[in-house]
């Protein structure tokens, strides 16, 4: 069986391989992030490996920026009910599906990539075993770099957050934002640069790879790197469509994943230092957090871990054993 799989934007490199015999079966991948994003370059760069190592019988479609009309928050759900084979989104963004994937986003539970990884050890078998129960399953799991508050108006404490609309990604954030004088609003990436330029929101938060894609200096003037959360995408497949494929081309693919996995990982590292860069360049200040507001977000979300455990299934013994693993 032969599986087609295109990847938009990369017809020299298509054009490098030698031409294949034409598919039985077209397979598309959803990607809602800018084509700019290093997430939807990695899924271009995974689906040109797939085709080369499986002799042109997988080619894979990347439609980036969410031209499939699946938004962020629903990749998930369309994964699973069949409305495309392939996806790759946001787990804290399907926290509404399976609520564990939601881990990463406790505030101040994980401090850097070295952690994430001791985390991901604990709680990917749990992911895993979760989205197949989603009929999907996940190929690669990468994270974005660290996260930071994006503002109008200088902050130093809670007090300078009072009453500001600012963009969150789920639950988590949300609380923490409220809690910390804030109006929190989730939305998801393609909606927060329309929110920016019609004055819904005056504040978001994000990494500095999606704020340098969208141009965040056009519409907000600081960069505090608070380190507040970590997040992860992941690259799925409908297990019904994973299931039509041979073995063998199946091995290949866990295989090219493998593989692939940790170089995505280190262009995730090397995202914040370079972007961080571009906000300067294009006049935005970028700092660290003051001691005062590092403190105030660290008292007023002190207990979300206890209460993410307490409020969803399987998580409490994850956060237990993450934090034996660091000491903490």
């Amino acid at each position: 069986m032969t599986i087609n799989f295109r990847v938009i934007g990369a017809a020299i490199a298509v054009a490098a391989i030698p031409a294949f015999v034409n598919a039985d079966v077209d397979w598309d991948v959803s990607v809602p992030w800018s084509p700019k994003e290093f997430h939807s370059i990695n899924a271009e760069n995974f689906a040109r490996k797939v085709e080369e190592e499986t002799n042109g019988q997988v080619v894979m479609t990347v439609h980036a920026g969410g031209a499939l009309g699946i938004r962020a928050n629903e990749s998930l759900r369309a994964l699973e009910d069949g409305a495309v084979q392939m996806a790759e989104y946001a787990l804290f963004q399907q926290v509404g599906e399976v609520p564990l994937l939601g881990i990463e986003s406790i505030p101040f539970l994980i401090k850097d990539y070295a952690q994430l990884r001791k985390m991901h050890k604990f709680v990917r078998p749990a992911w895993e075993k979760e989205l197949q129960k989603r009929n999907q399953k996940a190929l690669y799991i990468v994270p974005w770099p660290s996260q930071n508050f994006f503002t109008k108006e200088p902050v130093a404490s809670m007090a300078d957050l009072g009453g500001v609309r600012f963009r969150t990604y789920d639950a988590n954030t949300a609380t923490m934002i409220e809690r910390l004088g804030g109006v929190p609003l989730q939305l998801n990436n393609a909606d927060v640069v329309p929110a920016l330029a019609t004055g819904k929101i005056s504040a978001a938060m994000t990494s500095g790879s999606t704020a340098a894609a969208n141009k965040y200096w056009q519409f907000l003037n600081h960069t505090y790197n608070t380190n507040h959360l970590w997040a992860s995408n992941g690259m799925a497949v409908n297990l019904d469509a994973w299931n039509e494929l041979t073995d063998e081309q199946r091995s290949t693919i866990e295989r090219v994943a493998a593989e692939m996995e940790p170089e995505f990982w280190a262009i995730s590292e090397a995202e914040h230092a370079k972007r961080m860069q571009e906000l300067i360049d294009n006049g935005m200040t970028v700092s660290a957090p003051t001691e005062q507001l590092l403190s105030d977000m660290r008292r007023e979300t002190a207990n979300m871990a206890n209460d993410f455990g307490k409020r969803v299934a399987g998580s409490a013994v994850i956060i237990e054993n993450f934090r034996a693993a660091i000491n903490n």
